[in-house]
């Protein structure tokens, strides 16, 4: 998987116990209060910061807990249950974080050691011991807590040290990424829609409300201005960017080539003026040439951008812009694509589109061709031509339903080698469990825009996981 770009994460953590046990059981807050210094240590990576409250184990704990992650101004609130606690222990830190919550309910073993267990020599001990596994306990109490206070939770329930514990909790950290960063992040909408084009047209009202992301709109004529402000030292060292990173064909004009790399150059600065995490883009330009000049020159620049961390999606797709950003931020890559036909005899899709690529999840390197024409469009120029790497991968629709309530549209299939398409655009051939016709039908039966945003990797688990952290709907169909 290629990484996603910089982003910040704050988790809080809090064990959770009852302070009534501390003075009955010897030796037990102690053990405890390590498991949750052992789970803090764990979780902290870099540019992920973890505010560990330790062990809060009384309503006035938690209330003061509450306020400190408040103040800690967390992303996510992981609730540690390490043994039976009271549901009033876990209200007020909940409702004062206001942050999504993730029930922690692991155990130190996969089970209680019977015969060690039952050689103990006191009671007392005993109870002890039993304790220290009683992490299932207040879960049915504190769910109940939760569902009648209207606060949404997730649960991973397992032994703390498992590696599927821990698979599970690195997509919950995942999702908690993307959803911190989108709500951080800043999207760019240069032009305008590809008229007609009714499935990617969306209020963008809307759109920041669910992923809380900043709507920049923007001009084309001011990438047109940086485009004659491009120096020629940027220009070449633009050009010998293009030799190493792209196989540019012997077809493709020097002119057409210089064109691309001052856009690209004047791209970057575009982006780094507006401070973009992500772009969407369509714009006719007809009867201004320099703002045609500039559109028919965009898609080197673009897919650059898009392997750098910053995906641009064609035909003003705002829906699909996001998509490409979430998958990016799972270090999934995103790539913009639609169907281009079924290939039945072998029982393949085959999809891709015009304009940027995501090169960094490339087969091999991506060519640059030199179309005569644009389909669709307007003008002529240099394109990129590639296919997606062979194995698995995933496809995520950002959709949107009648009363404008958005939900993630996810397919886990495998990208596959064979011959492609050679006509300059991205290109790929996928197989998918339900076979060609199964999977179209299952996936349009959801009603998302034609765009998508395929990546690498099988990350369906973890984009549930990121919808459910932003209250949107899920669906996978495969």
């Amino acid at each position: 998987m290629v990484m996603g770009g910089e982003s910040r994460l704050r988790i809080g953590l809090c064990g959770i116990g009852l302070e009534a046990y501390w003075r009955q059981f010897a030796g037990l807050e102690e053990r405890l209060r390590g498991y949750v210094t052992q789970m803090a240590a764990r979780l902290r990576r870099p540019g992920v910061e973890v505010i560990d409250l330790g062990l809060i184990d009384s309503p006035s704990c938690s209330r003061e807990a509450g306020h400190q992650l408040r103040r800690e101004d967390i992303d996510v609130l992981f609730l540690y249950v390490t043994t039976y606690a009271l549901s009033n222990t876990v209200l007020p830190l909940v409702q004062r974080a206001g942050v999504p919550v993730v029930v922690l309910n692991l155990q130190p073993e996969a089970a209680i050691d019977y015969e060690a267990f039952n050689r103990l020599e006191e009671r007392t001990a005993m109870t002890g011991e039993w304790l220290a596994f009683c992490s299932a306990c207040p879960v049915p109490e504190i769910a109940n807590l939760f569902a009648r206070a209207r606060i949404p939770f997730h649960q991973v329930t397992g032994v703390r040290s498992d590696a599927g514990t821990w698979r599970e909790i690195e997509e919950w950290l995942a999702a908690a990424r993307v959803k911190a960063a989108l709500a951080e992040a800043r999207l760019g909408l240069m032009g305008h829609y590809y008229s007609g084009m009714l499935d990617i047209m969306t209020d963008v009202t809307q759109l920041s409300i669910a992923f809380g992301t900043h709507v920049e709109l923007l001009e084309v004529d001011e990438l047109s201005a940086l485009c004659a402000e491009a120096g020629e030292d940027e220009i070449v060292r633009r050009l010998a960017e293009f030799d190493a990173i792209f196989d540019v064909q012997s077809d493709c004009a020097q002119e057409e080539l210089r064109r691309a790399a001052r856009t690209s150059v004047a791209l970057d600065a575009f982006v780094e003026r507006h401070r973009l995490d992500a772009l969407a883009y369509y714009y006719k330009g007809s009867g201004n040439a320099a703002n045609e000049d500039t559109m028919s020159s965009i898609i080197l620049g673009t897919s650059l951008l898009t392997a750098r961390h910053v995906p641009v999606a064609g035909e003003y797709e705002v829906k699909n812009a996001l998509a490409m950003k979430m998958m990016d931020l799972i270090g999934a890559g995103g790539s913009f694509t639609e169907y281009y036909a079924m290939d039945l005899n072998e029982d393949l899709v085959l999809m891709g589109h015009d304009g940027p690529g995501h090169i960094a999840i490339a087969e091999g390197k991506t060519k640059v061709r030199p179309l005569e024409v644009y389909h669709g469009k307007v003008g002529r120029g240099l394109s990129v031509e590639m296919s997606v790497k062979h194995g698995p991968v995933t496809l995520l629709s950002v959709a949107e339903d009648a009363e404008s309530r958005f939900k993630l549209v996810v397919a886990e299939g495998e990208c596959v080698a064979g011959p492609i398409l050679e006509i300059g655009n991205t290109n790929s051939r996928y197989r998918f469990p339900p076979g060609a016709r199964g999977f179209v039908e299952a996936w349009n039966a959801e009603g998302p825009a034609h765009h998508c945003a395929v990546g690498v990797g099988h990350v369906a688990a973890t984009l549930g996981k990121a919808a459910a952290l932003m209250g949107i709907g899920f669906r996978q169909v495969c």
